[in-house]
């Protein structure tokens, strides 16, 4: 494997870095702060924000307002886990123009209380209901063990904040989501919820369906924040491929000059040596000389062969007393502003949510992680701005598949994964896209650049808005959405649809690997499927809406990735930036319809990087064992083929032809014979 192989990123974004996100107003607020601000009112909020766009602070803000105008007695601010608490410590808010400060009694965030979650902790959130104080800090834990015991109702006329949302769950054994289903169907208690990442990687959906409807949100993209920084200018995303031990290849993609956090293995991955302290001392070996340990941080010291000295922090230590000293340096806040503290961090289980290290340009990652959430936590910790840190990235280091191994359908999986993650990841990073259908009526919307000559009203248009960070594209053919949650969904919740689509093992496995697929296989049927899946409660007009926005979406981030392919030594070109690559696929493109759409693989440019980074023969190896599982049609998709070829026969007047030389037409015939052929053998009830 050569190092020019591994150098290729899946994705490439450059920002105008305006400085915008992170100026404040005359309260003190950052933009994001400010929009949350305007929905102080609301009973049930829910803030989806990127790491270090300042929900912490948003949430401060809203609770002063709630408990100083909106008559709640109290705020309740609840973390995952102990560290996170100090993101609500004291804030001097008046000092930068709002008309409160932000103040925690010590002995109520109990984030930093001696005791267990269910003991001490428990009887402290009593005593503090029970007093005149006003804020309480405290673990999902302890919150939890609280609610069993004094009941939901002892909540009432407070505010319930929770951190980090997504560890909630609509599942019946989340009691943190039992819990939050309970306050909400009483009524009596406010609740912000607050994250980074909406999407969880099991699929299992953060709230029902009747409990998120009542929740405004407010969501603020990653380009929104990142095009706002003041230094960071690009980031880029890779997936990367090694064969034999990750130590002995990882410095092939860890740069010992740029500021890292490597996360190794879980000891129960396919990528785990079985020995994590060899895997760190492997690690520090390939940087250099060890030189012994800094006697007032607990890092080591290693001196490269050019002479540096790196300072390289180790938290995979079993050792909690060497393990803690270590983390309690990488917290002081002295420190926090000094790039020169520490070079690389080698972390297991810690290091991601909540963890700040502004200087942080690249989060390695070996090993698949099984959570979509745990990555975009991952990639947070480089997307921090810092004064001369212009650039960051991502990479994700994955054992090669070998069709040999006994372990090929794990190792295909964990690719698979890993490609899906990517994907995601594209869209997440992208700027919003907003969908209109062209008809006779269609005009400009004012605020939107479309390019040199203007607004034609005899072509599907495209605009892109510099301050909202927004691409509008006029399709034809495009259904709009009907309802207000069909609409809120087309406008805000596209990439949980495309997270669901992009992990749907069927979906990947074909749109990568299928050289007999038809595209609309995908787009239309299996896009389809999830979509009806994910929202039965829509109407069959709105899930069409949904899919076509959520299709468009995807397929215009990926066509636009296509000269991303177009190198110079190893190095992007200057057009590879994907907003720029949305430019060039609008103008490319004369005419965009959702047929057009539905006819693109949305797989197509991951195969082409997955080919560039992957040995060909294991490639080739894995093609052929995806193919081998190819299966046939069932009664439930030759349904979906039927209603398919019933809206074809409305459209052109005839039924499609099983003779056609147009494939998805033929496939349509096929889909809709079968169905009668299942109908007769008593196959649907």
């Amino acid at each position: 494997m050569t190092d020019e192989k591994k150098s290729i990123p899946s994705v490439s974004v450059t920002y105008a870095h305006n400085g915008s996100s992170t100026k404040a107003n005359a309260l003190g607020m950052r933009p994001m702060q400010e929009l949350v601000y305007e929905k102080r009112g609301e009973q049930y909020l829910l803030i989806k924000s990127p790491p270090a766009s300042g929900k912490s602070r948003a949430l401060m803000f809203v609770a002063l307002d709630k408990l100083a105008n909106q008559g709640l007695k109290q705020a309740i601010i609840v973390v995952p886990e102990k560290s996170i608490g100090a993101s609500f410590n004291d804030e001097p808010l008046t000092r930068y123009g709002f008309w409160a400060d932000w103040h925690v009694e010590p002995k109520w965030n109990l984030c930093n209380a001696p005791g267990g979650e269910n003991g001490g902790k428990v009887n402290s959130v009593e005593a503090f209901l029970k007093s005149d104080d006003k804020v309480l800090v405290c673990t999902h834990a302890t919150f939890r063990f609280a609610v069993d015991r004094f009941g939901v109702e002892a909540f009432d006329d407070r505010l319930i904040a929770i951190d980090e949302f997504h560890h909630v769950s609509a599942d019946p054994d989340s009691k943190l989501g039992q819990h939050l289903g309970q306050l909400i169907a009483r009524e009596k208690t406010h609740i912000v919820a607050m994250t980074g990442s909406y999407f969880r990687g099991d699929a299992v959906p953060v709230l029902a369906p009747q409990d998120e409807v009542k929740f405004e949100s407010v969501t603020y993209t990653y380009y929104e924040q990142l095009n706002g920084y003041e230094y960071l200018k690009q980031l880029d995303i890779g997936y990367f491929f090694y064969s034999g031990s990750y130590a002995d290849d990882i410095l092939a993609v860890l740069d010992p000059a740029e500021k890292t956090i490597v996360h190794i293995p879980n000891v129960n991955s396919r990528e785990s040596t079985k020995d994590k302290i060899k895997e760190v001392e492997h690690i520090i070996g390939a940087l250099g000389d060890w030189q012994g340990i800094d006697a007032a941080t607990g890092f080591q010291l290693v001196k490269t062969p050019g002479g540096r000295t790196l300072r390289i922090a180790d938290l995979v230590d079993d050792d909690a007393n060497k393990r803690d000293r270590v983390s309690l340096a990488l917290k002081d806040p002295t420190q926090k502003n000094n790039r020169d503290h520490v070079d690389i961090i080698i972390a297991l289980g810690m290091a991601k949510e909540g963890f700040d290290w502004i200087w942080c340009e690249h989060a390695l990652t070996v090993g698949y992680r099984s959570s979509l959430t745990e990555i975009v936590q991952i990639i947070g910790r480089a997307t921090r701005d810092a004064p001369n840190k212009t650039r960051a990235r991502f990479t994700n280091l994955i054992a090669e598949p070998d069709a040999a191994e006994d372990a090929v359908t794990e190792a295909v999986n964990d690719t698979l994964k890993a490609i899906a993650a990517s994907l995601l990841m594209e869209q997440v990073l992208a700027p919003r896209f907003e969908f209109k259908p062209k008809n006779p009526q269609s005009g400009p919307t004012p605020g939107f650049d479309y390019g040199d000559g203007g607004y034609d009203p005899n072509k599907c248009n495209v605009g892109f808005s510099e301050e909202r960070g927004v691409f509008q594209f006029e399709i034809k053919g495009l259904v709009e959405p009907k309802s207000h949650e069909a609409a809120r969904i087309c406008q805000q919740d596209l990439n949980e649809v495309i997270a669901a689509f992009v992990q749907d093992k069927t979906t990947i496995e074909r749109g990568l690997f299928d050289d007999e697929l038809v595209p609309e296989e995908l787009t239309q049927v299996r896009m389809g499927k999830i979509v009806k899946d994910k929202y039965p409660e829509l109407s069959d007009e709105d899930q069409e809406a949904v899919r076509q926005h959520a299709i468009a979406a995807l397929n215009i981030t990926q066509q636009a990735k296509q000269s991303m392919l177009d190198r110079v030594n190893g190095e992007p070109t200057a057009n590879t930036a994907l907003i720029d690559g949305v430019r060039k696929f609008a103008m490319d493109v004369r005419e965009l319809d959702i047929d057009l759409i539905d006819r693109i693989n949305p797989f197509k440019e991951a195969y082409s990087i997955l080919a560039k980074t992957m040995n060909e023969e294991r490639l080739q190896q894995v093609k052929a064992a995806i193919a081998a599982k190819r299966t046939t049609l069932t009664p439930e998709e030759a349904k979906d083929y039927a209603v398919r070829a019933v809206k074809f026969k409305k459209e052109r007047g005839r039924l499609p032809s099983i003779s056609s030389t147009d494939a998805w037409e033929k496939l349509l015939a096929e889909g809709a014979a079968a169905f009668v052929r299942f109908k007769d053998e008593g196959r649907y009830e």
